[in-house]
C-alpha cells in the first residue's frame, strides 16, 4: 500500500453498515481459523498444521482450479481433505481470509477509511456488489496472468482495490490524511494517494511479468484487475444513480 491513510474529510450522510460488517465478518473469519494464533483448538503444532492447509485447500482460491474448474485432488495428505469444493465459489470465501495480523489490519484500515465514502455515494447494495464482483475479477484477473499455479490466494486486497478505484471515481476531490513512509502525517488529495497506490501496483506487477524468477507473496495483478473492475464499476453505479435522480427531478 501507498503510505497509511488515517482519515478522509467526506462527511458520511448515513452510517456505513456495510462497510462494519465487512469488517467485522474479516476479523471474526481470522480469529476463528487456524490462522490465527489465539485458535487454541486446533490443537498442537502438528494438527494446526493439517487444519491450516486443509483450510486454505477447501476456502481459498487458487488459480489452477478457477482456471479449469475441477477440484484439486491429492494435495495434501492430510486426513479429512475428502471435502468437496465449487471453484469459482472459492473467489468469495477466499476474499475473508488473511495470512496473518499484518495482512488483515493493513486491508482493514484501507477499507475502514475509504469504504465509508464509497458506500454513501454508491448506496449500500450496489456498494457491496461492485466489492465483490471486484474481489472475483481480481481472483480470476490473478489466475489468467499466472496461469494454474496451486498457490492459495487469500485476502480482502482484490476487493478494496475495487473500492479505491471506485472511490477514484466517485469523491477524488476529498483529501486524506495519511502517514507517509508510515511516521510523517500529510494531507493529501485523495485521488493522489489512490492514484499512487494504482501506479505502484501496476510497476510491481509488470516488474514481476518481465522477471518472472522474483518470488513474492503478493498477488499485485489481483490489486490491477480488482483497481479497473472498481473504477468501472463506480463508472456505471454512480452513471445510473445520477441519470436516475436526474429522472424524478424532472418528473417533479
Amino acid at each position: 500500500m501507498a503510505g497509511i491513510p488515517l482519515s478522509d474529510d467526506y462527511p458520511v450522510r448515513r452510517v456505513p453498515v456495510v462497510t462494519y460488517l465487512l469488517i467485522t465478518a474479516n476479523v471474526a473469519v481470522y480469529l476463528l481459523s487456524p490462522l490465527s494464533q489465539i485458535a487454541v483448538w486446533y490443537g498442537d503444532v502438528f494438527s494446526r498444521a493439517c487444519a491450516q492447509e486443509l483450510y486454505l485447500l477447501h476456502w481459498a482460491a487458487i488459480p489452477a482450479e478457477l482456471l479449469t474448474g475441477d477440484q484439486l485432488r491429492g494435495a495434501t495428505e492430510c486426513p479429512g481433505a475428502d471435502f468437496g469444493k465449487v471453484p469459482w465459489l472459492s473467489t468469495l470465501t477466499s476474499m475473508f481470509l488473511h495470512g496473518g495480523v499484518a495482512h488483515l489490519l493493513g486491508n482493514m484500515v484501507y477499507l475502514f477509511v475509504f469504504g465509508p465514502c464509497v458506500e454513501d455515494r454508491l448506496g449500500r447494495l450496489r456498494y457491496l456488489g461492485m466489492y465483490l464482483v471486484s474481489g472475483v475479477i481480481a481472483c480470476y484477473g490473478f489466475a489468467l496472468s499466472e496461469g494454474p499455479i496451486e498457490v492459495p490466494m487469500v485476502g480482502a486486497s482484490g476487493a478494496i482495490s475495487g473500492v479505491l478505484g471506485a472511490y477514484l471515481v466517485v469523491q477524488f476531490r476529498s483529501r486524506v490524511i495519511t502517514l507517509v513512509f508510515g511516521v510523517i502525517p500529510v494531507r493529501l488529495p485523495g485521488w493522489v494517494l489512490v492514484g499512487t497506490y494504482f501506479v505502484l501496483q501496476y510497476l510491481l506487477y509488470v516488474s514481476l511479468s518481465l522477471f518472472p524468477g522474483e518470488d513474492t507473496q503478493t498477488a499485485y495483478a489481483a490489486h490491477v484487475y480488482g483497481f479497473v473492475a472498481g473504477v468501472v464499476g463506480g463508472l456505471l453505479i454512480y452513471r445510473i444513480r445520477w441519470r436516475a435522480g436526474a429522472r424524478l427531478s424532472d418528473v417533479h
